[in-house]
């Protein structure tokens, strides 16, 4: 929905477009000048419908005689009210909503140079300061932009004033002191073209600090999603506060560089992170690839899940798929590298507690027995090789090969029944 249709209807008048709507200043100040020129327009013709109904009734109640000043000042308004009503409709035109301060003039001029033509051609047109200083403080407090077309406004509804007068040849002045008339005029039309000028520049600021404000905040909203998933930065970005779910049952990979340790003590720092980075990386790629979630790395170990945030039946294949994918990254890298690569991994299933913890550098973890488990899997596996749980090879059983290691002794856990995954049929 474009900003302009957003804002063309009547039950908006009085909400002015938001600026995250619009990428530069002029786009936003012209929708909003268009959007608050239909509100003046429809208070101009909610007045001059009430002017004209009661005009209406005293030229009735007098007879309604052509030449009468109720009369013709009935009429002058009955223009001026369908003036207003065509210029209402005009600014939902392309050519309305793309040059609003035509529209801010013609608004002027309908309300001070229709109802300001004289009523007799035989006597002088004395200067309407009041209709003068309702029309313009109300422009300016309405629709206080475009402070040029304000003073092009003012000076054309004076220019009529003295040229109607000259056709009357009559003296402009009439009523009124010269250097009086002048004095309010300069000062009429001084204060309210400043009061748009002022308002306008302050809006404009408004207006960039908004904009500062917002990229700002879409940066910080980039930087969350990047460091939680997806879906949980949407809802601590929506609702923030504590964040915990409890899943039923989910799959969970740890994976370390076996003997990382004393290669990194031998070799200068930078080479060390180069090589983390371009491991931990490709393992990054896997992950996106098969649609499990990055929990974090610790040193250099990598932990991942399938089944959070969101849950998913094939939880334990895409957990093995990707298991299989990084051995053979490790495979194809540990060619490229002199001292060889060697990766174990292991993996088990069950129910889990995920949620966000810190309050600056926000982690988005996983608690439970089966997270133990799972870094017990890798722990007491073997380099090169893939060791899952029972409860992970019931889940693998039919569509991997996998060959059973026997009963191993884990600390904390007791005797537990493993398995290598070696591949997938075909």
């Amino acid at each position: 929905m474009s900003p302009n249709r957003r804002f063309s209807n009547p039950l908006n008048l009085l909400q002015a477009p938001s600026s995250i709507l619009f990428n530069r200043y002029d786009q936003w100040r012209q929708a909003f000048v268009a959007h608050r020129l239909r509100l003046a327009f429809l208070l101009a013709v909610v007045y001059f419908s009430g002017w004209t109904s009661i005009l209406c009734i005293e030229a009735w109640r007098s007879g309604w005689v052509p030449d009468s000043v109720i009369v013709v000042r009935f009429w002058k308004h009955m223009v001026a009210l369908a003036l207003l009503v065509v210029g209402y409709f005009g600014l939902g035109t392309a050519q309305g909503k793309a040059r609003p301060n035509w529209a801010l003039i013609l608004l002027g001029w309908i309300a001070c140079i229709v109802t300001n033509y004289p009523n007799r051609w035989d006597q002088p047109m004395p200067p309407d300061l009041a209709g003068w200083n309702l029309m313009f403080f109300g422009a300016a407090a309405v629709v206080p932009f475009y402070w040029r077309s304000h003073l092009v406004l003012h000076f054309g509804s004076y220019a009529y004033h003295f040229l109607i007068n000259a056709v009357l040849q009559q003296s402009p002045f009439a009523e009124v002191d010269a250097s009086k008339l002048l004095f309010d005029m300069v000062w009429m039309s001084g204060l309210s073209a400043l009061v748009a000028c002022l308002y306008e520049r302050l809006s404009q600021q408004q207006f960039l600090t908004q904009q500062n404000l917002l990229r700002e905040q879409r940066r910080s909203q980039r930087l969350l999603i990047n460091v939680l998933p997806e879906t949980i930065a949407a809802r601590l970005i929506k609702r923030p506060g504590i964040i915990a779910d409890r899943h039923a049952e989910v799959t969970v990979l740890f994976a370390d560089l076996v003997d990382f340790t004393a290669f990194a003590s031998k070799v200068a720092p930078s080479e060390v992170v180069a090589l983390l980075n371009k491991i931990f990386s490709e393992f990054d790629e896997l992950v996106k690839h098969h649609g499990v979630e990055k929990i974090k790395t610790i040193g250099d170990a990598y932990m991942a899940v399938a089944g959070v945030p969101e849950s998913r039946d094939d939880h334990g294949p895409a957990i093995a798929n990707l298991a299989l994918d990084m051995q053979r990254a490790i495979a194809d890298l540990s060619n490229q590298h002199p001292q060889g690569l060697k990766l174990r991994i292991g993996i088990h299933t069950g129910p889990v507690i995920a949620g966000v913890l810190g309050l600056q550098k926000f982690s988005y973890d996983l608690w439970g027995d089966t997270v133990n488990t799972a870094s017990r899997m890798e722990s007491y596996g073997h380099p090169n090789r893939i060791q899952v749980s029972e409860e992970t090879y019931q889940l693998l059983q039919r569509s991997y090969r996998c060959e059973p290691r026997g009963v191993i002794d884990i600390k904390g856990k007791g005797h537990v029944k493993t398995y290598w995954l070696w591949d997938r049929f075909s």
